[in-house]
């Protein structure tokens, strides 16, 4: 296995290339924070954030000016935020694609460690072959695999101890018709002798130091919380620092059944830490956001909403439903000048 924070894309590019989420950098990319801040406070709704405020969100989150007008000029390019002017003001939101991807992945994210799963012992395996030729789509392919939780056992035979969603079968479909194999088997021992059983194919040790190091940096945090600390823009930034770092570790342990694993595995401990930081910290970072906001444009901002992470496990509506043209015009718009929505994408 890669290193865990060496995976090309935490989130995968959308099959018809219409939504490009960022590329993952070492720490916190102006793009990560922008897209987990819209998502933190406007997920539900849909709401616009005035661009001036999301600049001095991120600015006090030691993003500079200029960075951060880069970065959400990237992230509208991308098909990721959508604009509204007038005159000389702009506010921003998420795209409806956007904002559905970031809705079901929240969800998948959220749901981590909420119990014991039951498991049949049976493995999902994927094997494809995609010529060389076709660099693309296999990066795709292995993007989305990453992301749904699979791991490499073998090159081109990739495992994991759930089924494969229904509508990613459709996807897959899409990105490479016709190379694509599922089967969904038990392992068989093959006796005393050395072999490769499918666990390896996550790198156990590595996952739970990444369990250890989110500890680390958290632990104390709840402490401070039940204190009245922090307040403002450190809630904010505590808030949208640990959603941005707990998001990683459901896809590098992709809910392992338990009894496959070493004892004591971090998996709930980290989750519980997770709740109890991002939604301690709820209402004292809306009120931040909203005070931001409102600050300025000289009035109120409708439809910033922080959302607690049972609400995200349930599965947020992501916004007001639109009119299926309308909708159709944004996929369009996002790909200016891009017949085949592949550019390059750098943090």
């Amino acid at each position: 296995m890669t290193s865990p924070y060496d995976i090309d894309e935490i989130f995968p590019d959308d099959a018809a290339g219409a939504v490009r989420l960022p590329r993952r950098q070492a720490g916190n990319s102006p793009q990560d924070l922008t897209v987990t801040l819209l998502a933190d406070y406007t997920l539900r709704t849909r709401a616009e954030l005035p661009s001036a405020a999301i600049v001095a969100l991120l600015a006090e989150a030691g993003v500079s000016a200029a960075g951060a007008r880069t970065a959400i000029s990237r992230l509208a390019r991308r098909g990721v935020l959508q604009v509204r002017r007038q005159g000389r003001r702009s506010a921003y939101r998420l795209t409806p694609e956007a904002a559905d991807f970031l809705a079901v992945g929240g969800s998948w994210i959220a749901s981590a460690a909420t119990g014991a799963e039951p498991w049949d012992e049976h493995w999902t395996l994927i094997a494809f072959s995609l010529p060389q030729t076709q660099r693309a789509q296999r990066q795709e392919l292995r993007n989305r695999l990453r992301w749904l939780g699979y791991a490499p056992l073998y090159d081109g035979l990739w495992i994991s101890p759930h089924d494969l969603p229904e509508e990613a079968r459709g996807q897959f479909a899409l990105i490479a018709p016709g190379a694509i194999t599922v089967f969904r088997a038990r392992h068989v021992e093959l006796g005393t002798g050395p072999h490769r059983n499918p666990v390896q194919a996550w790198d156990i040790a590595a996952i739970a130091r990444e369990y250890e190091n989110f500890l680390e940096r958290w632990r104390d945090v709840p402490a401070r919380i039940a204190a009245e600390q922090p307040a403002g823009a450190e809630a904010v930034r505590f808030r949208t620092e640990v959603m941005d770092t707990y998001r990683r570790l459901p896809v590098l342990d992709p809910r392992l059944p338990l009894h496959l694993l070493p004892a004591g595995w971090p998996r709930q401990p980290a989750r519980d830490l997770f709740v109890a930081v991002y939604d301690g910290l709820a209402v004292t970072a809306q009120e931040h956001v909203r005070a931001v906001a409102a600050d300025v444009t000289g009035g109120p901002v409708t439809g910033i909403r922080a959302h607690t992470v049972d609400e995200l496990s349930a599965g947020l509506p992501s916004g007001p439903a639109e009119p299926a043209a309308r909708r159709t015009g944004a996929r369009r718009a996002a790909r200016p000048g891009d017949a085949k929505g592949r550019s390059s994408r750098t943090g």
